[in-house]
């Protein structure tokens, strides 16, 4: 089989060397066929648009660049004049997202959920964006209820996004789960699994833990059972995400969208594994 569809997400480096681990796993993934690259902003809303030099970068390479825009904490000005600058970069594809409150700000901003961006990005530019939402198969880590949740998730779609990227999982029947209740409730649009690699336990935990993923009881105790062995750790979750892979493409998945910490390897090893060539 030929490669899955596949887009990749990474956040901007901090040093020059993380600039230069970034170009080089950029250039993997690309040759692999990544459609494009999303790139997110700060973590816990600071630094809101510090993903530019990033996504300049992509975008002078000739490659799709899909920066993260977001709501919460942003005034109708600034994010105004962020998609003009987009626009002039000749930048076509977006990740709205409601996103962290900045820190140190009280302010909610001008925007309080991730559908009034998406209205606001579609009145002022009209379809020059293509625009990526988020949906959460286990729920949002703020949701009230699963029911509440898809509506949120359903308003976000009404409003003018052409694609959803799930949050990652490890538990494929909550997408399918998903899917079908989107479905159900009018959504048409694609939904993209998003797949996290396992290279670190703790790391993953620590995400997991922050982000309301469940890592399955069975695949905790078996990934701490590994300690400090890396390499047990990353043979283990190379087995385990690229069988939910098959799984999900099986299932009717469009593609994935891959959490990659601006890391190449893990991804490419799980795309060769699809692919019969591990």
């Amino acid at each position: 089989m030929a490669h899955p569809y596949f887009s990749i997400e990474f956040f901007p480096p901090k040093t020059p060397e993380g600039v230069e681990k970034l170009r080089t796993a950029r250039a993997r993934l690309a040759d692999l066929g990544a459609k494009y690259f999303s790139v997110t902003l700060g973590a816990g809303g600071s630094a809101r648009y510090g993903n530019n030099d990033t996504v300049t970068e992509i975008q002078s390479e000739g490659r799709e660049a899909a920066p993260h825009l977001l709501c919460i904490g942003s005034r109708c000005e600034h994010v105004r004049t962020r998609l003009q600058e987009y626009q002039a970069q000749g930048i076509r594809h977006l990740v709205a997202l409601r996103g962290d409150l900045p820190e140190g700000e009280r302010s909610k901003g001008e925007f309080q959920y991730a559908n009034a961006l998406v209205e606001f990005i579609r009145k002022e530019t009209g379809d020059w964006f293509h625009i990526d939402v988020a949906g959460y198969p286990e729920m949002h880590p703020q949701g009230v209820s699963p029911q509440q949740d898809l509506q949120n998730f359903v308003r976000k779609v009404n409003a003018g996004a052409n694609t959803a990227i799930t949050q990652y999982f490890y538990n494929a029947d909550a997408y399918f789960r998903f899917v079908d209740d989107a479905r159900k409730a009018g959504v048409t649009i694609p939904i993209m699994p998003g797949i996290m690699p396992i290279t670190n336990f703790e790391q993953l935990a620590r995400f997991s833990d922050m982000c309301g993923t469940e890592i399955p009881r069975w695949m905790r105790l078996k990934l701490a059972s590994y300690g400090d062995d890396l390499p047990s750790i990353r043979a283990f979750g190379l087995d385990v995400v690229s069988a939910m892979c098959e799984r999900l493409l099986a299932g009717g998945a469009p593609g994935f969208h891959f959490y990659t910490l601006n890391r190449a390897s893990a991804t490419a090893a799980i795309l060769q594994r699809l692919n019969g060539q591990d």
